[in-house]
């Protein structure tokens, strides 16, 4: 990952533009391509970004300046004029070894992986925790007809999930042996905004009755 505080200015071109003047920022450029901006407010969320699969070309103006034009599979383009950088270094993070989920969304990945056609009709489990690049999907299963599905799991479904499983999506339909590769957003409860954003992105929200999940899983009846 490389880390650079610099004072920049950013413009954002695709299906609508964007403009951030001239501030310093922190800009985020990850392993898998993903270049972000950050300020110092603002909560955790970027102020602009391009998610991967993207190109970064460094340049300069005519008049000298630093320039990274990025550009998305789409031709979006993220322009940042660099005016001075304050700092610049890069990590080599090595492979994260994913979210560790609390009680209630870990037992919710294990009831759905065994009874994944409460998710869906047809819907057989492939693997739990399949793994990716940038982390691993909560669950990979099979539709009825064969193709591919990813299954993030969440107790609460906000935006910040919706875009998890968008990034694993772009990165699984790379994959020839996988694609086409769908999406289904699971939770105890999805937020309208999360909602609208999935049926957008073409994936299919699934709300998950805890107690009912748990009324099928009868441990009474278990061997082990």
């Amino acid at each position: 990952m490389r880390l650079v505080v610099a004072r920049c200015q950013v413009d954002y071109a695709g299906r609508l533009t964007a403009h951030l003047p001239m501030a310093t920022r922190v800009l985020m450029i990850k392993a898998d391509g993903s270049v972000l901006v950050h300020s110092d407010g603002g909560s955790y969320k970027p102020l602009n970004w391009m998610s991967p699969p993207c190109t970064l070309r460094e340049g300069t103006t005519d008049d000298g300046a630093v320039e990274w034009t990025v550009t998305s599979k789409t031709d979006d383009t993220l322009r940042i004029l660099i005016e001075q950088i304050h700092h610049d270094t890069s990590h080599d993070l090595g492979v994260d070894p994913g979210l560790q989920k609390d009680g209630v969304e870990k037992h919710l990945q294990e009831l759905l992986a065994e009874h994944p056609a409460t998710l869906a009709d047809g819907l057989t489990l492939v693997r739990r925790e399949f793994p990716t690049a940038i982390g691993p999907v909560d669950l990979m299963c099979r539709d009825a007809d064969g193709l591919a599905v990813a299954v993030e799991i969440k107790r609460r479904g906000e935006i910040d999930g919706v875009e998890q499983l968008t990034r694993y999506l772009e990165l699984l339909n790379r994959d020839p042996l996988l694609a086409p590769v769908r999406g289904i957003f699971a939770a105890q409860e999805i937020k309208p905004q999360a909602r609208v954003l999935a049926t957008d992105r073409g994936i299919a929200c699934s709300v998950v009755d805890y107690d009912a999940l748990r009324g099928i899983d009868d441990s009474e009846h278990r061997l082990f």
